[in-house]
């Protein structure tokens, strides 16, 4: 049996590799081109000591010179000695150039750019190869034409045949421009990646998930992932933009939550002068009830100031969650200037 392994360097990038059951993770790596740092190759040095943030593994020998005992029950492990037992997600202390790798650029071609909002666009990809990736993270777009690229999550599941990504449509935006007049089926892309902390964790306690507008996209590949595996921890998610015709992808979302026992969706309005159950900012509606004294897991994707809101209103609540996980998205372009 074959596991997939997936590497996270510090530097945000992330390759997957191929593991047969019996094979170490080290040489499954140098076998795919990654030399991940390493002396001895015996258990003895530590020097490519990682930790497995998923999935499970048996260990060889190893000295406690190389590897304390706590620093085992906390699931550090030694890729000299390390054998996988189901896929994992193992984090290497080092970049991917000190590890003489990098971010895989795959060709694409474009399938559809479907418009869901006035301020959205999908965008379905075709990749030459398959791009494995984490669910959460993302990829870097070359804007046909240029020499620019930008970053967008996918919103597609990890392993399917196409992915997708939702836009922000940003007027006078590099990538806005092409995909609102001049982006066709056919037409050609490169996709580098996959990158990214900002990834699903394995579900252990009970989840709250807050999007503000695009940065809905990773939730979906999220979600994607917990349909197929499936959990017995309700997961909450805040879905927060600014006016009702922003809120995309309410079908799929419907479609997961049928999928998922113990899914529930808040959608938010900021527009004042629209009509909605909730009103305002996310913040207006996370209460203490939301953070389980503490025993959640919170994972949000939004705008700098989203992201400093609601650390400053977990703050004010006095909750620390177990875990706090976050991606901020700026707008990476400005509107045309007419001379």
């Amino acid at each position: 049996m074959t596991y997939q392994i997936a590497l996270n360097f510090e530097d945000g990038v992330t390759r997957i590799i191929d593991c047969d059951e019996d094979e170490l993770v080290m040489d499954a790596a140098f076998r795919q081109k990654i030399n991940i740092p390493m002396d001895c190759r015996d258990g003895v040095c530590g020097t490519c000591k990682c930790h497995c943030e998923k999935g499970e593994y048996e260990l060889g020998f190893y000295l406690d010179e190389a590897m304390t005992e706590e620093e085992a029950e906390g699931r550090h492990i030694l890729t000299c000695q390390m054998t996988p037992k189901s896929d994992c997600v193992v984090a290497v202390p080092a970049s991917s150039a000190v590890c003489k790798t990098a971010a895989e650029a795959v060709k694409g071609e474009v399938i559809a750019v479907d418009r869901l909002s006035s301020t959205a666009f999908g965008l379905r990809v075709r990749p030459g190869k398959p791009i494995p990736f984490l669910p959460g993270q993302y990829v870097n777009i070359g804007v046909p034409g240029t020499d620019r690229h930008r970053s967008y999550s996918f919103s597609s599941a990890p392993g399917a045949d196409e992915a997708s990504f939702l836009i922000r449509d940003l007027p006078g935006g590099l990538m806005s421009s092409w995909l609102g007049e001049r982006a066709k089926p056919g037409d050609a892309l490169e996709l580098t990646g996959p990158m990214g902390a900002f990834y699903l964790r394995p579900i252990e306690r009970p989840q709250l998930w807050l999007a503000g507008g695009t940065g809905l996209a990773p939730f979906l590949a999220m979600l994607e992932q917990v349909a197929a595996e499936g959990t017995e921890h309700p997961i909450r998610l805040f879905y927060a933009v600014t006016r009702a015709a922003d809120l995309v992808e309410l079908d799929r979302l419907r479609a997961l939550a049928e999928r998922i026992e113990g899914l529930t969706l808040v959608t938010i309005l900021a527009a004042e002068d629209e009509t909605h159950e909730r009103k305002g900012f996310v913040t207006d509606h996370l209460n203490p009830e939301d953070f389980n004294l503490g025993d959640v897991d919170v994972y949000l994707c939004g705008p700098p100031p989203m992201v400093e809101a609601v650390r400053h209103h977990m703050t004010a609540l006095g909750v620390t969650p177990a875990s706090f996980h976050f991606e901020k998205f700026n707008p990476t372009e400005t509107p045309a200037v007419a001379a």
